[in-house]
């Protein structure tokens, strides 16, 4: 079978000639180390482990055209700067790929702010599409890869609108100012929906994810009630549109323990979800157990197993046997792969 048959098989609860997976990658420090215990160099590793990672269509559903990047100050430790988003940023400069940055100001403060910027937040083709984006669209009708649009980390609601605000000025807008958390999350609908319109007017594609990273370890970031009142109608109206286009597998990319609102993606027309951090308490034994095969999953092989080596590596996968033989599973590092995960040990 090709990468894409055999996918779409395992979505689909068929019989396929072998599990598909995803060979995640990982931290900048993480390929330094397995580049020095013999990864293969230039080479992606979906080309080393023959995995099922999917193209991406690669547009980005944020700011266009986005905001010229302008170094604010530098010291011998940090550097202060204004990001694409908009967003002004403190870094550290010896680990800058392994530490959070300090958010020091976000591009919208009030509601003035976001309607000066809101003619960044039209289609704007000629911004966000690259000149040959309708030859790659002639490429994809022959592809054996699963083909995905996710939107470069900006298809969403809530993660989008929290690079917008902050999160405590968009927390507090929800209960402080609703009118206007409304009239955001209604743009944004109307921005995903156009976005999206032109590209599959040009190509199809396997499968749509929205990107929120919306909960902590120990629970969701929004209530579920709030989320059911103000983000559900939203994704049902996205969701309406593309299975309208022809797309029937969506899904949503959140870290954390987010399982208080499968229930409510799943009244807003999602299929599914990753990456089930297993840290955050997200079993993908459970999440089967609770919401059944109509909630399909990818991800949930905890990366600690990784870490420590081949006995734990066995024991993980053995039991996610269930789920292998059950479908609708694509096994996957439940997020990124830190430093100590060995070459070695990504191999077996």
């Amino acid at each position: 079978m090709t990468h894409r048959e055999r996918f779409l098989g395992v979505l689909n609860y068929e019989s396929v000639d072998r599990l598909p997976y995803w060979a995640s990658g990982g931290w900048v420090e993480t390929h330094k180390r397995w580049l020095d215990e013999g990864m293969p160099p230039n080479t992606s590793l979906e080309k080393i482990f023959d995995s099922e990672h999917p193209a991406g269509v690669g547009t980005y559903y944020g700011f266009a055209p986005k905001f010229d990047e302008e170094i604010i100050e530098q010291t011998e430790s940090h550097v202060t700067y204004l990001n694409f988003e908009g967003i002004v940023m403190k870094e550290r400069r010896d680990v800058r790929d392994a530490s959070m940055p300090q958010f020091l100001k976000f591009p919208v403060e009030t509601r003035e702010d976001y309607r000066k910027l809101k003619w960044r937040m039209e289609l704007n083709a000629e911004d966000r599409f690259v000149p040959d984006f309708d030859e790659k669209c002639e490429n994809w009708k022959t592809r054996t890869d699963p083909l995905c649009l996710m939107g470069d980390r900006q298809a969403g609601f809530f993660g989008p609108l929290r690079n917008l605000m902050g999160l405590e000025n968009l927390s507090t807008t929800f209960f402080d100012d609703p009118a206007f958390m409304e009239e955001m999350l209604d743009d944004r609908v109307d921005l995903i929906i156009q976005i999206t319109e032109y590209i599959l007017d040009r190509t199809d594609i396997d499968y749509f994810a929205f990107w929120e990273d919306m909960a902590f370890r120990t629970g969701p970031l929004l209530s579920p009630a709030m989320f059911k009142k103000f983000l559900v109608p939203r994704y049902r109206k996205v969701t309406d549109y593309l299975r309208s286009r022809g797309v029937e597998y969506i899904f949503v990319d959140s870290d954390g323990d987010c399982r208080q609102l499968v229930p409510h993606w799943i009244d807003g027309g999602l299929s599914g979800m990753w990456p089930l951090e297993r840290i955050a308490n997200m079993d993908p034994i459970e999440i089967r157990k609770e919401f059944g095969k109509e909630w399909l999953i990818f991800g949930g092989v905890a990366k600690q197993a990784l870490a420590e080596g081949p006995d734990a590596i066995d024991e993980e996968v053995w039991r996610l046997r269930p789920l292998i033989e059950e479908g609708g599973f694509v096994p996957m590092v439940d997020h990124s792969c830190p430093p100590d995960i060995s070459w070695e040990h990504k191999c077996y």
